[in-house]
Order: structure tokens, then C-alpha cells, then sequence
């Protein structure tokens, strides 16, 4: 069975499946692999969708995982914590505190009762 053919086979077999991409060698002599998660959707799998995992990077006898940063994820993070804090800041703002207005009469008594 070819290469092809067995990846072939694991996106059909595997809704999440890994799949590693072809290594590279670049010029000072290190191997890189690609890692990414393969997931089908739609009416018999016809839309599959990559999401890229990292890389493996190999130099000598030494090997390094080197992880996909995902921006999106992260500017998304970003805007839901800024929303929640403009929701709780405009509630605390509009809301009327649970205590009686207090009024300073002033020194010469014009509020009191003679």
C-alpha cells in the first residue's frame, strides 16, 4: 500500500485523525515534520478541514515539538473578555445602589423641621 493510499485510509477511517506531513531538511541539516488534525463534516464527509498542530524538528540525536500558535483563538479570547467587562461595567453603572439617597441639609438647617 502506498503512502497516498494509507492516508487516504486514515482520513476515511478516523473523523479527528493526526496526519503528518512529508519531512523536510533544511539547509543547517535539520528534519521538520508537519503534524496536523484532519476532521470531515457535512453529508458523508465532504468537507475535511486541516488544522495545523506543530512541527517536530529534529537536529542530530536531538528532537523538539514545536507548537502552532492559533491567533484566532486568541484574538477571540481577547474580544469575549472585553465584551464581559463593558456587560459588568454598563450593569454597575445603571444600577441604582440598594441604599436611600442621602441629602446634606447644610449648616444653616434650611432642611430640618422647626
Amino acid at each position: 500500500m502506498k503512502r497516498s493510499q494509507m492516508l487516504d485510509q486514515l482520513c476515511a477511517d478516523a473523523p479527528g485523525a493526526l496526519v503528518y506531513g512529508e519531512p523536510h531538511q533544511t539547509p543547517d541539516g535539520a528534519t521538520v515534520i508537519t503534524a496536523a488534525r484532519v476532521t470531515t463534516s457535512g453529508p458523508g464527509g465532504s468537507q475535511v478541514t486541516a488544522t495545523p498542530l506543530g512541527a517536530m524538528v529534529i537536529r542530530g540525536e536531538q528532537a523538539k515539538w514545536v507548537a502552532a500558535v492559533d491567533a484566532n483563538r486568541i484574538a477571540l479570547v481577547g474580544v469575549f473578555t472585553g465584551l464581559l467587562a463593558a456587560v459588568i461595567t454598563s450593569l454597575a453603572v445603571l444600577r441604582r445602589p440598594p441604599w436611600p439617597d442621602l441629602r446634606y441639609a447644610g449648616a444653616r438647617g434650611e432642611g430640618t423641621q422647626s
